[in-house]
């Protein structure tokens, strides 16, 4: 199953209100197996996970399940995930974005 991560920033506490990084797709896909992309998607078609800084930035990552022809499409126009592949990582070991302090003592 090929699953697809794509980072957005609605919560920006920046000076102007906006993200630099506004208007550019940043994604990335994962091939995983069936068992953990139905875990992940939790029976849905898409799913949204948040993270929040205590500085009032918040992420958000959409994950959805997409074809072969979807990942080439993303792979191609994506300008990479700024960063924040952790949260990836997270969403696929822990069902939820946690830092890696959060992971040590939870």
């Amino acid at each position: 199953m090929i699953l697809a991560f794509k980072l957005t920033m609605p919560g920006v506490a920046s000076w102007n209100g906006k993200w630099s990084g506004e208007g550019r797709l940043y994604a990335r896909t994962r091939t995983v197996g069936k068992k953990k992309g139905e875990e992940v998607l939790s029976g849905s078609d898409k799913k949204f996970f948040g993270y929040r800084w205590s500085d009032g930035w918040f992420a958000s990552v959409q994950v959805e399940q997409i074809d072969s022809d979807e990942k080439r499409k993303l792979t191609k126009n994506s300008v990479g995930f700024a960063g924040y592949d952790w949260m990836i990582d997270s969403i696929l070991t822990y069902g939820k974005i946690r830092t890696s302090d959060s992971q040590i003592t939870n």
